[in-house]
């Protein structure tokens, strides 16, 4: 166990504050924070990758630079889309000379909720609506469409990055209490706007419907009308529901479902249960 004395930096004179141009250079680095990902530590050499700039710029004195590099090497997992905000308050007590269990207590407060409320910015909500659109702009031979989507998405992000970085060094710990305060009601209102478009999308673009037909004389019965009177896009909402259920309840991976919705549309075209014109098994998978 360490004691007390290897918990404080030897020279805890504040160094001087980082410059922008510090905190945008390391911002460019935080696209690299998975690059060394692994299931001991996370992300934890990616950040350490990040934020060594500064840390190198804070600490001139060799032992101190030692000590903020291992624990700064300790596990760590959020966000990568808002990783600079965590980054932005550790540079801010490391300049300052923080003692290193307040840094440690610090970035993991900060690292958790990210998680959620990133989850809920992008892949519920951003990612699912950007797409829903720009899917539709492909879709009709746009080639615009998947151009459009990756400007949005990664603009957004980077736009996030830079503010956040800039932001929080600033405001030091007091951006943990400001982000924090209501990151519950964030979170769940995001998600609900999520799953809301997730259902948009479901109706939009499951666009699954019956080929076969009943004979009738000269006016034949089409099942997929039939279907339609009851609840319009019913083929697309069952094929989600038992994805969800095989996600959720079976602990079937978003692969295999991609794969039994493989089997099952060429499968039915084969024997004419789809209607070959439209056929489109594209529910909406999403992980439980």
């Amino acid at each position: 166990m360490e004691s007390n004395e290897m918990l404080v930096y030897k020279d805890t004179t504040p160094a001087q504050p980082l410059t922008k141009k510090d905190l945008n250079r390391m911002v460019w680095r935080s696209l690299q924070l998975q690059s060394a990902f692994n299931y001991e530590r996370m992300q934890a050499a990616g950040w350490l990758w990040c934020i060594l700039p500064g840390l190198e710029k804070i600490h001139t004195n060799k032992d101190d630079l030692s000590a903020s590099m291992k624990h700064n090497l300790e596990f760590f997992n959020t966000h990568p889309f808002l990783v600079t905000f965590v980054m932005g308050i550790v540079l801010s007590m490391e300049q300052s000379k923080a003692d290193i269990n307040s840094i440690r207590a610090v970035r993991v407060a900060a690292m958790g909720p990210l998680g959620g409320i990133g989850d809920a910015l992008f892949w519920f909500t951003l990612v699912p609506i950007t797409a829903g659109i720009t899917a539709g702009m492909a879709i009709n031979g746009s080639v615009f469409g998947p151009v459009l989507f990756f400007l949005i998405t990664f603009g957004v992000q980077m736009a996030l990055r830079f503010w956040l970085m800039n932001w929080s060094y600033e405001m030091g710990m007091g951006a943990i209490e400001i982000m924090t305060k209501n990151a519950r009601e964030f979170t769940h209102s995001a998600s609900l706007l999520g799953v809301f478009v997730v259902g948009a999308l479901t109706c939009n673009y499951g666009a699954t419907t019956l080929g076969m037909e009943i004979p009738n004389g000269d006016s034949p019965i089409v099942l997929q009308k039939l279907l339609d009177g009851v609840l319009p896009a019913m083929l697309p909402l069952l094929l989600t529901m038992m994805c969800y259920n095989l996600i959720k309840k079976k602990k079937w991976s978003p692969t295999k479902c991609i794969g039994l919705l493989l089997v099952i549309g060429i499968v039915g075209c084969m024997l004419g249960i789809w209607d070959g014109d439209y056929t489109s098994l594209v529910p909406v998978v999403w992980h439980a």
